[in-house]
């Protein structure tokens, strides 16, 4: 099976070289070029003709939506991941309307980044998501990144996906997310929603949330959470209590826009 092409647009050396070196560790991308402006990648994405095309917005010369523009109408087209720090509603709409298949907020994993070039490679025939509206595109990225990113924090930390305090954690945080003020009333109301979910007790809820931040815990993982949030959140001495880590990530996922 033949590798995707991939082509990268980023005014970030750093970041060119980082995916660059990531993909040519793999088996299934292929790097054939890059570009730091618009102007630059319009030229070089005819001559490489690549599948996909990893996209930041802000640039000098042209930025992102301007290669969207040009590409927009044309016949033959890579697939447009984009892969910006904007993450507001109408940076996003304005990205689908221009011709982005996909979007994706920086920071992420390279591993992320892989998954969405390849899902964006696939020949099976897909429906592509055109949002109506600035708030339908929001609550579409909203859904599909938010996992990826608690996923992200899980890894960091140490926490494992085969234990049951896991999805429930995840559900907690997801919910904290939506309704900051609900980790005001974990006890009366997010543990028995959990609860109600997965068919279980708020009870059994609680202990093996409880478990999950323990299993990180134990397995030394607090320099990753304190690097991860950026400050000195946590000793060794000291674990959050369960409603401290669901708004410490909940918070972390709302700062940055998700």
């Amino acid at each position: 099976m033949s590798k995707i092409k991939c082509f990268v647009v980023d005014d970030n050396h750093e970041i060119r070289e980082e995916l660059k070196s990531f993909f040519a560790s793999g088996d299934f991308i292929e790097f054939v070029g890059e570009a730091k402006d618009g102007v630059e990648a319009i030229a070089k994405i005819a001559q490489t003709q690549p599948d996909v095309v990893v996209l930041d917005l802000v640039m000098p010369v042209l930025d992102g939506y301007g290669v969207l523009d040009y590409f927009k109408n044309e016949k033959r087209k890579p697939k447009f991941l984009v892969y910006s720090a904007l993450s507001m509603d109408d940076f996003i709409f304005r990205a689908f309307a221009s011709g982005a298949d996909d979007y994706m907020a920086k920071p992420c994993r390279n591993e992320l980044i892989e998954k969405h070039v390849r899902a964006l490679a696939d020949k099976s025939p897909l429906t592509k998501f055109v949002p109506s509206s600035p708030s339908e595109a929001k609550a579409t990225y909203r859904s599909k990144t938010l996992d990826e990113r608690i996923t992200g924090v899980f890894i960091t930390v140490g926490i494992p996906a085969h234990i049951k305090g896991y999805q429930f954690l995840r559900e907690g945080i997801k919910m904290a997310v939506e309704n900051p003020n609900i980790i005001n009333s974990i006890t009366k109301r997010l543990y028995p929603s959990i609860a109600k979910k997965y068919e279980t007790t708020a009870s059994k809820v609680e202990r093996a949330i409880r478990h999950a931040i323990e299993v990180s815990w134990n397995r030394g993982k607090i320099e990753n959470i304190n690097s991860l949030f950026g400050l000195k959140v946590y000793s060794s001495h000291e674990k959050p209590t369960n409603g401290e880590f669901i708004a410490l990530v909940a918070d972390k996922m709302l700062i940055e826009g998700v």
